[in-house]
């Protein structure tokens, strides 16, 4: 049994699953703490990692594509704050990060888990009815129905189109994306015989924000309505391809480099970071 708790959350690994519980702070991103617990099964794990840094680091659980609706369908865009699957270490406790990083890549090994796409869930994705609030909408799913409803935030396109509702049969794929420089954070929703996309905000299937804290939970919607398209309506979003996962280690290590240059790292800090990241092309 391995375990660690801290005040982001506590894990528990007892060899065939990782328990994971979000902690109760403030400090806890509301997503996290509307998601709740979590139940991984070993099978959906492709990997585990502690990612090390001045403060401390992260401990994070790589799963299977696949395996969990959520995953896919935010395709590695959440922040660590927002990720259930990434916890913050204090810097006195990455010795159990690591150790419970090891512990789960040895029980990996030991089973010689696969780490390819699964060809069903391994976890249900969030629980419906659900609904979430962001910049100029709020959205709705109960199982078998989508609604959408404008706030005062939006645009004079969607004010005159109105609220809009659409069946679970209609819908063929669901995108999240999160605010990002100038751009809109947005969740779309696709349907039968969609023509060319249009700007964020005035597509009356899509909601959107431009503060990256305004898409509060509407990545749990997306995730409850991906798990239960059937996979032969849609398929999954697109996962980051591997020059996408060099693109990300490149620009964290770019960072990494200026936090180097700056002496918020020292040498040993920056050295020790720049291995975690490289582990993750291997």
């Amino acid at each position: 049994m391995a375990e660690i708790a801290v005040p982001d959350g506590a894990w528990t690994f007892d060899g065939e699953t990782v328990r994971i519980v979000p902690g109760s702070g403030r400090e806890v991103h509301e997503l996290r703490k509307a998601l709740g617990e979590l139940v991984v099964p070993l099978e959906a794990v492709a990997g585990a990692t502690f990612e090390p840094s001045r403060k401390g680091g992260h401990l994070r659980l790589r799963l299977r594509r696949g395996a969990d609706p959520l995953t896919d369908v935010v395709a590695g865009s959440l922040t660590a704050p927002a990720d259930p699957y990434r916890l913050a270490v204090p810097k006195g406790r990455t010795g159990a990060a690591e150790y419970y990083a090891d512990e789960i890549r040895d029980a990996l090994a030991a089973w010689q888990t696969p780490s390819g796409p699964t060809d069903d869930y391994l976890l249900p994705g969030p629980d419906v009815p659900i609904s979430a609030s962001a910049g100029d909408g709020t959205v709705a799913f109960d199982g078998e129905r989508v609604r959408i409803e404008w706030t005062a935030f939006a645009s004079t396109a969607k004010d005159e189109a109105g609220p809009q509702e659409f069946p679970l049969t209609d819908l063929v794929a669901v995108e999240w994306k999160p605010q990002s420089g100038l751009g809109y954070g947005t969740l779309r929703f696709r349907a039968k015989g969609d023509g060319p996309d249009k700007q964020p905000q005035k597509d009356p299937r899509c909601i959107s924000w431009g503060v990256q804290r305004f898409g509060g939970t509407t990545a749990l919607v997306a995730a409850a309505v991906h798990a239960r398209i059937p996979r032969g309506v849609a398929e999954l979003p697109p996962a980051p391809a591997p020059a996408g996962e060099v693109d990300v280690v490149l620009r964290h290590l770019a960072e990494l480099g200026e936090l180097h240059r700056s002496g918020v790292l020292n040498d040993e800090e920056f050295a020790s970071a720049k291995q975690a990241l490289l582990r993750r092309l291997e």
